[in-house]
């Protein structure tokens, strides 16, 4: 079988690696996952990040323990610890869902039908990237000034990406984009891999406090907040990285379009609405200090008592639209 190469993530002769987005933008390393327990620590640390991106990369761990000879039932209990490795992204469960049903069916022909289903995985995201970047092209307004949270490039997808993939998409088409990048945190993934990002794509870009964001918009410097999404529920209140609410909000009141960037397959049509989404705690320590590529860095009083959900949801009715690869809906196009 061919190799399965993407920016931040690729199987060759059967074995994954990943780009270690941890240790983004001092150093790019490559971190290869022979053992389950490997890729499941690559996914719980954050190695591998981004709802497609775990869906995917998980994935090509199934496919290469097939290709080593792994058993049906040993296989499905992988596929089953890999789904559960992270609450909140959907895409993560959708695709170990559709590998569960291939291994499953035990025909003669499994390992062939794995084969297909996992490669058919990896082109219909990055073609979904690319209906994502063309829709969202004709409603953000030409020439933006766009406020970004977390990232939702070419690493956390098999393509552009969703919310920063529009982005490079405008810029591609000669479009005078200027991106003002929210640092995310307590992780600042927007401040290591979106301003990464952008500076190797070329476009122009500055970086933020989360906290400078209403004070940009009540100066009239932002044209549009582009965010993605991990799960949308099915009234369209969705989850994202913590903070995303907040933006939200603030771009409410001061009359900025707030636009959600994300696959058809992000929407969960088993939820309901936003309470009805797991939402991941994580560890304390990520908010006393960090501890990464810039080495270890805690600011805070030891053990201090934490609260620290990987995410927030926004209610629908705070959302301009909803860039879909499918196109874009509005509020009113989501059930009742």
């Amino acid at each position: 079988m061919e190799d399965i190469v993407a920016t931040g993530f690729r199987l060759k002769n059967g074995l994954v690696s990943v780009l270690d987005q941890q240790l983004i933008p001092r150093e790019e390393v490559w971190v290869e996952c022979p053992t389950l327990e490997s890729m499941v620590h690559a996914i719980q640390s954050l190695k591998v990040r981004g709802a497609p991106a775990i869906g995917i990369a998980a994935s090509l761990f199934v496919l290469g323990e097939s290709m080593r000879g792994c058993d049906v039932a040993s296989l499905l209990q992988t596929v089953k610890i890999l789904r559960g490795s992270r609450p909140t992204a959907v895409n993560l469960m959708n695709y170990m869902d559709r590998l569960d049903r291939v291994i499953g069916e035990s025909s003669a022909e499994w390992k062939d039908q794995l084969r297909l289903e996992v490669k058919a995985i990896v082109e219909e995201d990055f073609e979904l990237c690319e209906r994502i970047a063309e829709a969202g092209v004709s409603v953000v307004p030409e020439n933006p000034r766009v406020l970004t949270h977390c990232n939702t490039g070419c690493i956390a997808t098999a393509g552009r990406g969703t919310a920063l993939g529009i982005v490079t998409k405008l810029h591609e088409l000669g479009q005078n984009v200027h991106v003002y990048v929210d640092e995310t945190r307590p992780l600042l993934q927007g401040g290591r891999l979106t301003a990464w990002e952008l500076g190797k794509a070329g476009i122009a870009h500055t970086l933020i406090c989360d906290n400078m964001a209403g004070m940009l918009m009540a100066h009239g410097k932002v044209d549009c907040v582009l965010v993605g999404a991990d799960r949308i529920a099915r009234n369209g209140d969705f989850a994202n990285k913590i903070g995303t609410y907040s933006l939200a909000v603030l771009a409410s009141y001061h009359n900025v379009p707030f636009y959600v960037a994300a696959p058809e397959t992000t929407i969960d049509r088993h939820c309901p609405d936003g309470n009805s989404i797991p939402i991941e705690e994580r560890k304390p320590e990520e908010v006393r200090g960090f501890s990464g590529a810039l080495g270890e860095l805690y600011w805070s009083p030891d053990n201090v008592a934490t609260y620290n959900p990987a995410f927030d949801v926004t209610p629908a009715q705070l959302v301009s639209g909803w860039i879909l690869d499918t196109g874009v809906k509005t509020r009113c196009d989501w059930d009742s």
